[in-house]
């Protein structure tokens, strides 16, 4: 059996560290968005007990290291399957940056669970996916659940909000990689000169108003996380239409909101000096689509 499913990136709206927790990592508040740029991962049952990976581009582990290899073997025990019923393999067909705070890796590990609940029938619950998830990556729940939500604990605690209007969202990413854990050492070295209008954001996100969203948009990493030409895409993004600019997840890459889209059309092309992957999207509903059964 084989089935594909296309993995959606995130962007956060707001993300807020409140916290180093006393097992080591970080309560958060953030608000999360998925975005139509995804990646394609297909997975097939085959003869065997080995987990095979393959991907479209280079420098993205193929082994044991790779989160997509980890969803399957924690959905394997999760499950109870057999060591011998365990052949599979996972073919990743990246669009979404890589290193980007896109959150590609997580989705690719989410496209897996929910690909793997069709292939053994396990008929598994949302949330129960989505506890499975938890156990490999704090924003897999998010990329399996998708759409708008408030994601609190280290980000598998997740709760409806109103979902974003239509708009249009230009990602830029600068020709740098971003390391997660580093990221967070960071926090945990400089803490925080302030932190964002969560209530305020919440309020705006409740009655959908996306210029009161676009003017709160806050992530706490941009205080101590440098991004080359970040300052500039921001300003050029604003120069074109923007109607607010934030960097997603432990960064690098920078998104816009607009409202129009040949605004976001326009921004992208005077981007291209300051950025290596500049996509303009949408908002969409999911994290995860089941796209073929075979």
């Amino acid at each position: 059996m084989k089935v594909k499913v296309k993995a959606f990136a995130k962007i956060n709206l707001l993300l807020d560290i409140c916290a180093k927790r006393n097992d080591g990592y970080h309560d958060l508040f953030m608000i999360m968005q998925s975005v139509g740029v995804y990646d394609t991962v297909t997975v097939e049952r085959i003869k065997g007990r080995d987990i095979f990976i393959s991907c479209n581009i280079d420098g993205i582990p193929t082994d044991s290291k790779n989160i997509a290899y980890k969803a399957a073997e924690a959905f394997f025990n999760a499950n109870k399957i057999r060591i011998t019923s365990r052949g599979i393999s996972i073919n990743i067909e990246k669009r979404i940056p890589h290193a980007a705070g896109l959150a590609g890796g997580s989705a690719d590990g989410a496209a897996v669970i929910v690909a793997l609940n069709q292939i053994y029938n396990t008929g598994l619950s949302e949330d129960e996916l989505c506890k499975i998830g938890a156990t490999i990556g704090a924003d897999v729940p998010f990329c399996i659940k998708g759409g708008t939500l408030l994601a609190q604990g280290i980000g598998e605690v997740l709760s409806s909000v109103k979902p974003l209007r239509k708009c249009f969202i230009l990602l830029a990413k600068p020709d740098i990689s971003v390391n997660t854990g580093k990221a967070f050492s960071q926090f945990d070295e400089n803490g925080k000169t302030h932190s964002p209008d969560c209530l305020g954001m919440l309020k705006a996100v409740y009655y959908r108003d996306l210029k009161d969203i676009s003017s709160k948009l806050e992530n706490v990493f941009e205080q101590f996380i440098e991004v080359p030409n970040r300052v500039d895409i921001k300003h050029i993004m604003r120069h074109n239409g923007a109607l607010g600019t934030c960097m997603s997840g432990s960064g690098p890459t920078v998104f816009g909101i607009f409202d129009k889209k040949e605004n976001a059309e326009k921004a992208a092309l005077c981007l291209t000096n300051y950025a290596k992957d500049i996509i303009v999207t949408t908002p969409v509903s999911k994290g995860c689509k089941v796209e073929i059964i075979e």
